[in-house]
């Protein structure tokens, strides 16, 4: 019975420590090293695609995106296994969508 409580003082001791820390910094985090178009920015690209495509818009999925410059982003999409190029800008305007291949 001592054992048991030893192990349960030192799993808390821990638990505590582990508890503690702190997150990392935002320069610190892996997602912050590129910036990456917002989601919605994102959504208007996959319906974009959708309709150049002739595909429904759930089997059009992002994946990749990135800033252009202050006011546009890339982002990439998969059409149902037909990858496509599509620029946004932070209007929510679509200026382009291009097959990429």
């Amino acid at each position: 019975m001592l054992r048991s409580k030893g192990f349960v003082a030192a799993t808390l001791a821990l638990a505590m420590i582990s508890g503690c820390q702190s997150p990392p910094k935002p320069e610190d985090m892996a997602r912050t090293s590129l910036q990456t178009a917002p989601a919605d920015l994102q959504l208007l690209c996959a319906h974009a695609v959708a309709g150049a495509a002739q595909v429904d818009s759930t089997k059009v999925l992002p994946t990749s995106s990135r800033a252009l410059d202050a006011a546009s982003y890339s982002v990439d999409l998969d059409a149902g296994g037909r990858k496509f190029n599509c620029i946004v800008d932070t209007a929510g305007s679509v200026k382009s969508v291009t097959p990429a291949g």
